[in-house]
Order: C-alpha cells, then sequence, then structure tokens
C-alpha cells in the first residue's frame, strides 16, 4: 500500500525521458487525507531552486507498446487540485497506451511544499517551477496538458519558450522555459483570465454567478456535497466518488493558487510566437466553470479549432466519462508521431 510518508528516491524511475538523479529526504505528510497511489505508480519529490520540494506522480509508459517517438506527458492541475487528480485514471490510461506520465502538484498544494507567503505563486513562478522540472528531469520534449487555472500556467509557459534570459555574472544565456512538442489545454481558463467569464454568468445566468462564487471564492464546494457536484462533475456521478474527491480537493488546497487580483491585472498572456506549435484545446459540454465562449476564446487565440465533448463536466479527468477526454487527447498525440 503506498502512503504519503515517501522517501524523495535516489533516482527517478529509469526511462527515456527522464535524468536521474536525486537526494534522500523523509517526508511527512501535508494531506490529512492522503491519496493511495495505484499499482505500477510512484510519489517522487522535485527540489527546486528555492529549496522547496514538489510533488511528482509518475507512471512508467508500458513497455508492450511504448515507441521511441512517444514524447513524455507532464500534467498540471487547477485550484483545489493536486496531481492526484490525473493519477486516478489518466495515467494509468496513458502509461497504458505507451506514454510515460508524470502529475505535478503545484507549491502549496497536495504533498507540495507551501512557500511562505500567502499565495502558492504567479503564473510565472508556477511555470518556472514547472520548467525546472523539465529541465532537470525530462531528456524528451513532452508535451505539457493543463486543466482550468493550470491551463492557464500551460498558456504562460509555452509563450515563454523561446524567451531566453542573461543569467550570472559571466552573462551566460540560458533558455527558461525548454522546449515542449506541444500542449493541451483541458477546460482551460481563457488567456485572458477568468473575469470574462463571471461577467457573462452576472448577466446572463446570475444563478449560476451566485453558486459559481460561492462554491469557489467562499470554498462552499468543501462543505456542500451538491454545490461540490454541481460545480465540477455531472449530475450521473455517484454520489460517494462525489464525497471521495471533495475531500481530496479540500486537503489538496492549504493556500489559493494565485491572488486574482494580481492575476488578472497580468492578463492576457502573450501570444504564441510560433504558428507550428502544435496546440490542442479541450472543453467540456457540461462545464459549469468555463462556458463556450471561453472555450473558443481559447481556441481563436490560438487559431485553431476547439472541441467540446458532450456528456461531460469540468472535472474532465475525474468526471464519470473521463475516457472520453482521454481518448481524444490519445488520437490527437498518436497523430503528432
Amino acid at each position: 500500500m503506498a502512503t504519503v510518508c515517501t522517501l524523495i528516491l535516489p533516482k527517478f524511475p529509469q526511462s527515456r525521458g527522464v535524468s536521474t538523479t536525486r537526494a534522500v529526504l523523509k517526508r511527512d505528510p501535508k494531506m490529512k487525507v492522503p491519496y493511495e497511489l495505484k499499482q505500477e505508480q510512484s510519489r517522487l519529490f522535485h527540489k527546486l531552486p528555492s529549496g522547496l520540494n514538489m510533488e511528482v506522480l509518475y507512471q512508467r509508459g508500458s513497455d508492450q507498446i511504448r515507441s521511441t517517438k512517444n514524447p513524455p506527458l507532464v500534467f498540471v492541475h487547477g485550484s483545489f487540485h493536486a496531481a492526484w487528480c490525473w493519477a486516478e485514471h489518466w495515467l494509468p490510461f496513458f502509461s497504458q497506451n505507451g506514454y510515460d506520465s508524470y502529475a505535478l502538484s503545484l507549491l502549496g498544494q497536495g504533498e507540495s511544499d507551501s512557500p511562505a507567503a500567502a499565495v502558492a505563486g504567479t503564473l510565472e513562478t508556477h511555470a518556472g517551477d514547472i520548467a525546472d522540472f523539465i529541465h532537470k528531469e525530462i531528456r524528451l520534449p513532452p508535451v505539457l496538458l493543463g486543466h482550468s487555472f493550470g491551463g492557464l500556467i500551460v498558456q504562460y509557459y509555452i509563450a515563454n519558450i523561446r524567451r531566453e534570459a542573461v543569467k550570472g555574472s559571466d552573462s551566460e544565456k540560458k533558455s527558461l522555459f525548454p522546449n515542449l512538442s506541444g500542449a493541451v489545454l483541458v477546460c482551460s481558463v481563457p488567456p485572458s483570465g477568468n473575469s470574462g467569464l463571471v461577467w457573462r454568468y452576472l448577466f446572463s445566468k446570475p444563478l449560476a454567478a451566485f453558486k459559481v462564487t460561492r462554491s469557489l471564492a467562499a470554498k462552499a464546494f468543501q462543505t456542500s456535497l451538491p454545490l461540490c457536484k454541481e460545480t465540477f462533475f455531472s449530475a450521473g456521478m455517484e454520489d460517494q466518488l462525489v464525497a471521495r474527491y471533495q475531500e481530496l480537493m479540500t486537503e489538496s488546497s492549504r493556500m489559493p493558487l494565485f491572488d486574482l487580483r494580481k492575476l488578472n491585472a497580468s492578463l492576457p498572456v502573450s501570444r504564441l510566437e510560433d504558428p507550428a506549435f502544435k496546440v490542442l484545446v479541450v472543453g467540456a459540454k457540461d462545464d459549469f466553470i468555463v462556458d463556450m465562449e471561453g472555450l473558443n476564446e481559447t481556441g481563436r487565440f490560438y487559431g485553431i479549432p476547439t472541441v467540446c465533448i458532450e456528456g461531460v463536466a469540468h472535472d474532465i479527468m475525474i468526471d464519470c466519462s473521463w475516457r472520453k477526454g482521454a481518448q481524444l487527447i490519445l488520437s490527437w498525440l498518436n497523430s503528432l508521431n
């Protein structure tokens, strides 16, 4: 049985896509409700330049069908979630289809360390932590997949891949954001942020606006099972599962992911400079948080058509119809090869 009292292993699991340097460190669990890993999954910790440790859940791609052409996958969660939300269904799914898969817990979330601040970070610091992990631990350019506010972080990342900064007294240039094989934005907050979503709800769906504000801003989803279900899941989702995820979401988010006022003041994210860069924008028809206009805004931003999946809600990766999104993304990933 896996526990969160895991050692930081001396080495990442051997694979074609990761480096092998680690320090050993014992850790006490940060979540009162631990997430038990599935078979063939590992919990690792990546040490950031700040000295803080970032939780990484890893599952190696199946040797039976893995290919050297398959890029590693790196998953980034949104608010009130952590790496576990990918480990539940999508890590096993993509692993079984030959892809090495890594799910990160951003700082202040899941089993990752918390910074000495009121919020977990900014778009720049979260993207920088992801970049540090990719730069040090993954040899091949991965595909970066982001959900909800994690999708906004991914948008910031891919907008800055080509940028370089002068570091050190010797003026040595170093790329801050390692290259990617592509990016998938899943029920993502659009590049202008969530303010447009909020205003549209206020004018067109005032009751929905009240529910969303109460659920997310006031964190009422943590204590109301019906509200949690309506916010994140399909109507057909079993209450027992909703209760389990509600507990994990409550324990995952020890501090806010962003200062939303400062975040919105820094938006929109910059436009992608490389028109050949591969992006997939996926939404959910029954999404209670990101509406169709928000989904289409993201598609227009990248000049690509969006895909909206019927019969699935915002938490597409743990909803009862999670396979729909996974299979769509798998087809797109296979087309990259």
